[in-house]
């Protein structure tokens, strides 16, 4: 975490959280969710303008990168400041990119190493890394597939619906949005 978001947060302890305002897709792309996103449906929803505006600035990726972290029940949030912005997923907290040697790496360009890898009932590829769980970004499916192929990962089963308890990750954080709701 950035040492003038730590300041931030000791100077002004007591700000809200604030929820539904920022989302993660499955490629790893981050969507500042307005009100006309908002009130359009669930970011996951697929509906027309629900997602909201795509993040291209650089610098702001960058900073949300590295102040990304998740609570004690699996709501995974942005400290931007001292203020909360808790991310709506669309599937994991984690969008893994895959090198042609196989080293991990997340949307925020943190390193990871694999642990065990799972594949849901749609063939969508997921991997536990030592920063957590994700899935694997589409684009590097067929460099996964060759890990596979060539033994070094294994997949396990999994019901796509049985992630969130599993892993310990909540899609939707506006279902909870009190300080200390439990999902």
């Amino acid at each position: 975490m950035d040492d003038i978001v730590k300041q931030a947060m000791l100077k002004w302890p007591n700000v809200p959280n604030c929820f539904g305002w920022l989302g993660l897709d499955a490629r790893g792309h981050w969507y500042m969710r307005d009100d006309r996103a908002q009130a359009a449906g669930a970011f996951g929803s697929g509906l027309p303008g629900a997602k909201g505006s795509l993040l291209q600035h650089r610098k702001l990726i960058e900073f949300i990168g590295r102040n990304y972290a998740s609570d004690s029940h699996g709501r995974w949030y942005f400290q931007n400041g001292p203020q909360r912005v808790y991310v709506e997923l669309e599937v994991t907290p984690w969008v893994w990119r895959v090198e042609p040697d196989f080293r991990i790496h997340a949307q925020t360009e943190e390193t990871a190493a694999y642990v065990a890898a799972f594949v849901d009932e749609n063939g969508w590829l997921y991997l536990l890394t030592s920063m957590g769980f994700g899935l694997v970004h589409t684009q590097d499916v067929p460099i996964a597939a060759n890990a596979v192929e060539q033994q070094r990962w294994a997949p396990s089963e999994v019901l796509r619906q049985d992630l969130p308890e599993r892993f310990n990750f909540v899609r939707s954080p506006c279902m909870f949005q009190g300080d200390h709701a439990t999902p």
